[in-house]
Parts: structure tokens; sequence; C-alpha cells
């Protein structure tokens, strides 16, 4: 269902009335609506069919789009119209298994999640700037996901869409030339390459041979003429190497078009293997300035997600972007006073927040 405010004429029986105060009540009986949906009880003698927003879901405005269902009466929102971080998740299913992923992989049947996708799709804000993609593995059912993506592209074509994806379906030329097949200029994969090494970025993901299959991947979408984003993951397997893996990218993949060097979310995976991968980012300021330096002069366009800018290198915080979705994104008592909080990424609320040594406001 999608919100609309009661003063306004619903568009379909998709359309629910947004309860703001209680004159809405006989404004949303009279413009048609099937359905209302608000915070209060309902009052006596209103016939209009009433959905109750649970007390956690703290933030919802005309144009979102809920998922309500009518037998238990659970609500989830999938789209906010005023967030610049709207994502959908394809799939739990992965073919990698990565020591700090953030939304551990299950394998269950969800094929249900794209027929979902697709409705929600029909009732966005054809203004949207950006939808992210995310899973589990988005291309594990890839010929549905690429029809959905065509779905995607004819009912919001000024919309960029973003899919994180290991990328190892591509090295199949069937599967890139699917992908390309979708001709939409603001498609773009995000593909994670962890190390110059392969047995080390394999062992990251837990499978042996990605590293071969996810380069080859990259390289058959590039050869289509396809966007494609480059993202490290910064922890204690990775940042150490850093300098490398930025030379190899530079000498071996200069056509990416974006490279994104990321601090680490600690949570799923990452909690229970924190011994291994936790690293305090002052530690590896000198890799991460060296990393940007010789991608920036091999002019590959690079940039630090994740990360506060206080425990940034001075040379490093021009490249620092505000990344963190707005839905987990937290700031600490030291921010308080900081002159640089308005554009600082801040800190992932999620899991179980490590800080550095470093946080102190600027």
């Amino acid at each position: 269902m999608r919100l609309r405010c009661a003063t306004d004429f619903p568009a379909n029986d998709r359309d629910a009335a947004l309860i703001a105060d209680d004159s809405d009540w006989a404004t949303a009986a009279a413009r048609g609506y099937r359905l209302a949906v608000g915070r209060g009880a309902r009052p006596h003698g209103i016939s209009l069919s009433y959905t109750r927003l649970p007390p956690d879901l703290s933030e919802v405005g005309d144009g979102d789009v809920l998922t309500i269902d009518p037998r238990s009466g659970r609500v989830r929102l999938l789209y906010r119209r005023s967030s610049r971080h709207n994502f959908f998740l394809v799939t739990q299913r992965c073919n990698n298994y990565c020591v700090m992923c953030s939304q551990p992989p299950k394998k269950v049947d969800d094929g249900w999640l794209i027929d979902e996708i697709a409705q929600a799709l029909r009732l966005i804000d054809p203004a949207t700037p950006a939808l992210t993609f995310t899973g589990g593995e988005p291309m594990t059912d890839w010929q549905r996901f690429t029809a959905l993506l065509n779905l995607a592209r004819d009912l919001l074509p000024d919309t960029a869409m973003h899919v994180l994806t290991n990328g190892r379906a591509f090295a199949s030329p069937e599967v890139a030339n699917a992908w390309a097949a979708v001709a939409n200029p603001k498609l773009s994969a995000g593909i994670p390459v962890y190390a110059a090494v392969d047995h080390i970025h394999d062992y990251v993901v837990q499978a042996r041979g990605a590293f071969d299959e996810t380069v080859l991947g990259i390289l058959h979408l590039k050869d289509r003429g396809q966007r494609v984003e480059i993202r490290v993951v910064l922890h204690a397997i990775t940042a150490p190497r850093l300098r490398e893996t930025c030379s190899w990218i530079a000498r071996n993949l200069p056509f990416v078009d974006h490279v994104a060097l990321m601090g680490m979310e600690n949570t799923g995976f990452a909690i229970a293997n924190n011994d291994t991968l936790w690293i305090d980012p002052l530690d590896y300021q000198e890799q991460l300035k060296a990393g940007i330096d010789v991608l920036s002069t091999a002019g590959v366009n690079v940039s630090v997600y994740n990360l506060p800018l206080c425990v940034l290198d001075a040379n490093v915080r021009p490249f620092a972007v505000q990344s963190i979705s707005d839905w987990k994104n937290a700031y600490v008592e030291e921010c308080d006073a900081c002159s640089a909080r308005n554009r600082c990424a801040g800190f992932f609320s999620t899991g179980r927040p490590q800080l550095s040594r470093g946080i102190a406001a600027i």
C-alpha cells in the first residue's frame, strides 16, 4: 500500500489514507479511501478499515510504501519517499559466506521477495533519485532479477539503480549479456574486491575460486559498457594490504567507474569474528592515504565510506562521503561540539558498534 494524505484523492485501491489528526477520518471516507493507516485508536462510529502503525515504525509520510499482512496486522516499511537511502532486499541466499557479512545468508525459499518488489516499484515516486538492490546475492535467480531491473527501468526511468552483488554470476557471458540488455544508463553494479591476491579474497568471502570469477565478471561487464563500482570493506585482513590492493586495481582495472573504501559495519558475522576483524581506523591511515593516492593519481574515482572525519588523515578527509543510511546512522557525545558534524558520516547504530580511540570533535 502507498500512503497518501487524507486530503488527496486515491489514485487506485493500493492507496491508503494517512491519518494525522481526527479530522482526517471524515476526509478519508469522503475521498473514497478503503483503508486508513495511523497511530491512534480508530474513533467510534468510523467504519473505514484501519491499520494501526507499530510504535517502532517511527517515521512514515505521504508517498511511503508499506506491506500490511491483513491476518496478523504486521506492517513493514518498504520505501520512504523522504529518504536518500531506499533499498530492497532481493534474497537472503548467497554463494559467498563473507567473514564480516552484515546480512548473513540463509538457505531459504524467498522468491516471493522479487514479486513484492515488483508490486512496490509501481507505487514509488518517479522522482526518487536512487534505489539500491541488495542481498544475499541478487543475481542468485538472475533471470527473474534482470526482468525486475527491466521493470524498474520502465517505471522509474530517471532513478539511479545500484545493485550490490559479488559479481561472480557475470563470469557467465549469458548473465553479463542479460544485464547489458537491460540497457539502463543509470544502472550500476557494486562489486567487492578484497585483495590483490586470490587466496586472500577467497578467504574473506569463504569461497574457493571466487576471486577469479569476480574479476572475470567485472571484465565482462566493462567489456559491455556497464557501470561498475569496486568496494573494499576495511578490516584487519584487508586494511594492512590496502596499498597493494589499490595499486593492483589502478594497474588492472583502471576503467571501473568508482572505488569505495569502506569502514566495516560491526554487525552480523563481524560480531562473531570480531577478534579476527577489528582494527582501529587510526591504525590503517597510512595504508588508506597511500591507496587513495595511487588510485586518484591513476585517474580512478575513489571515495571513503562509513568512517567519521575525526579518525581520517587530513589528506583523506576530502574523499569522505556521508554514506551511512539514515535509518542506521548515529552520532556520539563527542560529535555535539564538532564543527564538521554536518558533513560527517558518523557511525553505524546497528549491531555492536566499536569506536576508535581517535574519536574527538574537530
